[in-house]
């Protein structure tokens, strides 16, 4: 099977669009499973960990391969809620296309955009399937009018629905011009009812305008009057997949077992293979500035891969989750991994479905497989052959926003916790630790409540790990507004030699540039091999925090002059200085916080709008927007900062009597106003003070 036939796709939706149900039902018609899994009962194959069968959502994103039409489809399916929006992100960077699963009801909903976002981001086509058909408040025509207007996703009609809600009996296909229904789950094709014939005319006229936009052979023939060949609309329709410029639609409703075996089609006929996603770049390890680097989905090309996901399994230890874009993997080679510059021996090559795994000789371009035996290779790592090197752009990771306070429950327990939470952050780049020395205490930091009830879940029922953990509270950071210069010495003589260093830098704003350190000493003022150790001193204080615990940003340091002693001087007292002088200069910058604010989308009906846009003026919010949801209800945009939103889920659903919903994500850091600063403060002083 060439790789002119192999599809590597994602399914991604917001939470509860049926993503989950919609790839158990792919499994089951491909033969890769013979039962289907349902996410309510927690058996769902790609739901295989413990705590995703518990709450009956999707947290990690799974791998599993099948075949369809002697195609093979790499399928990964990924969570909807936002705290895993990492496992999204990761995902995205390796795909060639994904399906995206929308509800008829809910429509294009606040995590359906932050996808679509990522997806566009990496430039990845896409396919819309419109889900829950059969539910009540189904309405096809309105989500595909949603998909232009909030997602600008220039959609085109492929089938449309015969029926809604208990009415919904199948779809039409606009290509075939047939009808499609599905007794007990299977396709049985048959002439359009009379009753439908006239939208599907209209439709199908519609596809093919787009289309002949695209192409001048099927303009000539629509223009003409003449008959398309099913073949050449194929075709073109493909060209524009592969080229993002249109979104293919259809529908269905998976857990009814309706529409699935036309999607498998439309993938296999429109999504794009390794082949169309053509060569990738690179950058030169060895010379950055050289950004000319390429490699094709070639077996001729040298080795190239991208490590996307680290999964601790206890049978056989970590699965790196790799996508090949050039040359061949063999089990046992060696490998260069380019972004730390070490060598590493690949053990196994694994082929993987969800829980199951099948060893592999090799692997080839477009595969996604999980390596065994990577000891050192995390997240967005580049591995490739150390005789051809190369760097592929990394993965980004979001800024988790909120923290508790963790430590084991003895000294005997704390060597385990500490391993624990090592393999966690290996698997999740998006979840922290810091280690707090004043208090001997692990922070741990995520994406959301949710995010770390699940790494807490995981630490006891996983690892066996009893923590004793503390009340979630806001990831603030601290920076500077002002720019000071700052000069310090250190001078300790206890006998023999004693520490001498002397530094004089200047701190300067870097707003949303992080952290930045600047050498410009001339002359030897202080010798090159103990600038690195200023350097290092400085980011000590970066994690350890200032004004309290929390992580410093946002500042550029320039290293402008200073002294040394020939006898007294080293590493270590640079060290000590440069975090001493650095801390100094900081407090004297004015100094403040910065708050995590949270984008807020809220489903509501209009007799609670009121109700709730003042409990959000409490809570500092800003409205942004208000639009029409479906009738009867409104969607509002806002912002609102996090400290504010703790138990915003019982509060919602109090002004509303149950009926509205929100998403919330990370928007961005904003400063904290000064009238709130000082009682945050000193809450956090109590905190590490342990009182």
């Amino acid at each position: 099977m060439g790789i002119f036939k192999l599809r590597n796709i994602g399914i991604v939706a917001h939470i509860d669009a049926g993503k989950t149900t919609v790839t158990e039902r792919i499994l089951f018609y491909t033969g890769t499973t013979r039962v289907m899994g349902e996410v309510h009962d927690g058996k769902a194959t790609m739901d295989f960990m413990k705590q995703e069968q518990d709450r009956g959502i999707t947290i990690a994103s799974a791998a599993i391969s099948c075949t369809w039409d002697d195609h093979t489809i790499n399928i990964i399916d990924t969570p909807g809620h936002v705290d895993f929006t990492i496992e999204v992100e990761r995902s995205m960077r390796v795909l060639d296309g994904i399906v995206a699963v929308f509800c008829a009801v809910g429509g294009v909903e606040a995590q359906s955009e932050t996808v679509w976002a990522q997806a566009d981001r990496y430039q990845v086509p896409k396919i819309a399937f419109v889900n829950k058909m059969d539910r009540s408040g189904a309405d096809f025509y309105d989500v595909a009018n949603q998909l232009d207007d909030r997602l600008q996703a220039n959609k085109v009609l492929f089938q449309v629905p015969m029926g809604a809600e208990d009415s919904f009996v199948g779809v039409i296909d606009l290509v075939e011009m047939q009808a499609y229904t599905f007794p007990q789950g299977h396709v049985s094709r048959g002439e359009i009812p009379e009753q439908y014939r006239d939208e599907a005319l209209k439709w199908r006229t519609e596809l093919l305008e787009k289309l002949a936009e695209y192409d001048d052979d099927l303009a000539e023939l629509y223009l003409d009057d003449k008959e398309i060949p099913e073949d050449l609309i194929r075709n073109v329709t493909r060209r524009c997949v592969v080229r993002s410029v249109i979104t293919p639609v259809f529908c269905g409703a998976a857990y009814q077992n309706i529409g699935i075996q036309p999607l498998l089609d439309a993938i296999t006929a429109y999504m794009p293979s390794p082949l169309n996603k053509g060569k990738i770049s690179g950058v030169d390890p060895t010379d950055a500035d050289d950004t000319s680097l390429l490699r094709h989905p070639s077996e001729g090309d040298p080795f190239c891969g991208l490590a996307f996901k680290i999964i601790h399994d206890p049978y056989v230890g970590q699965q790196t989750f790799t996508r090949i874009y050039s040359g061949v993997l063999k089990a046992g080679a060696k490998v260069l991994n380019t972004t730390t510059g070490k060598k590493e021996r690949v053990s196994r090559v694994l082929r993987i479905r969800a829980k199951d795994r099948k060893d592999l000789k090799e692997a080839g371009p477009g595969d996604i497989v999980a390596l065994i035996g990577l000891k050192d290779t995390h997240t967005g790592h580049t591995l490739c052959d150390d005789a051809a090197p190369i760097l592929l752009e990394t993965i980004q990771i979001p800024e988790p926003v909120i923290s508790v306070k963790i430590s084991a429950e003895n000294r005997k327990e704390e060597e385990n916790l500490g391993r624990a939470i090592h393999k966690l952050r290996l698997e999740d780049p998006s979840f922290t630790v810091r280690y707090m020395a004043r208090t001997s205490e692990n922070v741990i930091a995520g994406m959301g409540e949710l995010h770390l009830d699940i790494i807490v879940d995981r630490l006891r029922t996983e690892f066996g790990v009893q923590a004793v953990v503390g009340e979630p509270s806001v990831a603030y950071h601290e920076t500077i507004t002002t720019e000071v210069l700052q000069e310090t010495k250190l001078v300790k003589q206890t006998g023999g030699h004693g520490q001498f260093a002397h530094t004089i830098m200047r701190l300067e704003p870097n707003p949303g540039g992080g952290f930045a350190f600047e050498s410009k000493i001339v002359g030897g003022a202080i010798p090159s091999e103990f600038i690195p150790a200023v350097r290092k001193g400085i980011e000590e204080v970066l994690e350890a925090g200032i004004l309290a615990d929390y992580t410093v940003v946002d500042v550029r340091a320039v290293l402008i002059d200073g002294s040394f002693h020939a006898v007294d001087s080293s590493e270590q007292a640079f060290k000590t200085c440069g975090g001493m002088c650095f801390k100094e200069g900081f407090k004297r910058a004015n100094p403040h916080l910065l708050e995590p604010i949270m984008s807020l989308d809220i489903a509501t009906p209009d007799e609670y709008i009121g109700d709730i846009v003042s409990d959000l003026n409490r809570r500092r919010g800003r409205v942004h927007s208000m639009r029409r949801y479906r009738k009867g209800s409104q969607k509002i945009v806002a912002e609102a900062p996090l400290m504010a939103m703790f138990g915003y889920a019982t509060t919602i659903r109090s002004l509303s009597s149950g009926r509205a919903n929100y998403a919330m994500e990370m928007k961005q850091y904003s400063p904290l106003p000064a009238s709130l600063q000082a009682e945050v403060l000193k809450k956090a002083h109590e905190r590490m003070n342990g009182r």
